[in-house]
């Protein structure tokens, strides 16, 4: 059986390693063969991944009959995008087993345990999301200034009268200088001649 090995980690400085290491020994001792689907970097709710969308393209190809994964959690996060990924592989004959799990899509229990455990990491998602909105939420009470510290300009007058100079030597873009000058931050003075 031709398998596809999908292993997925979130920042750049992770490895995929682990996971490949049990995942390689996994098909090997069924005596498979795998090619390997590696994501580096790369969040599990992004629906997009460049591996990802390379294996669901060799699926519909029937490049390979089953999907292994170390984890459900390296597949995605989110329920919707799971189970339509499943359900696309299902269509195309393709199979899905997470180790980490003990699913295996071929089986009537394990259909059932991956929409369990996928509806579970769904809930945990959206719980860690309320814990950062919340947090967010009693750092503003608090008086804290979130995102980007603000730039003001010197209330200075731009030689060359346009936009585009004061962005340019603001170092901003010119819907940034247009609001400065708006605001009355900051004025264009006429160009007075060649440089």
């Amino acid at each position: 059986m031709k398998v596809a090995i999908y292993a997925r980690v979130s920042t750049a400085d992770q490895t995929c390693d682990n996971q490949l290491l049990e995942l390689r020994r996994y098909v090997e001792a069924r005596g498979w063969t795998g090619q390997e689907f590696v994501d580096s970097g790369v969040s599990g709710s992004t629906d997009k991944r460049p591996a990802l969308d390379a294996l669901i393209r060799d699926a519909k190809r029937r490049r390979f009959d089953m999907l292994v994964c170390w984890r459900l959690d390296r597949l995605g996060r989110n329920l919707r995008h799971l189970v339509t990924l499943i359900d696309e592989l299902d269509a195309v004959g393709v199979g899905f087993a997470s180790l980490g799990e003990g699913i295996d899509t071929q089986t009537p229990a394990g259909r059932l345990q991956l929409h369990v455990l996928a509806a579970l990491a769904e809930f945990e998602r959206g719980r860690i999301r309320e814990r950062v909105l919340a947090g967010l939420q009693r750092a503003r009470a608090q008086g804290r200034r979130l995102g980007r510290p603000r730039m003001t300009p010197a209330a200075i007058v731009v030689p060359g009268g346009t936009v585009r100079a004061a962005a340019k030597i603001w170092g901003v873009s010119k819907t940034t200088a247009a609001k400065w000058i708006a605001d009355g931050r900051a004025t264009t003075a006429p160009n007075s001649g060649p440089d």
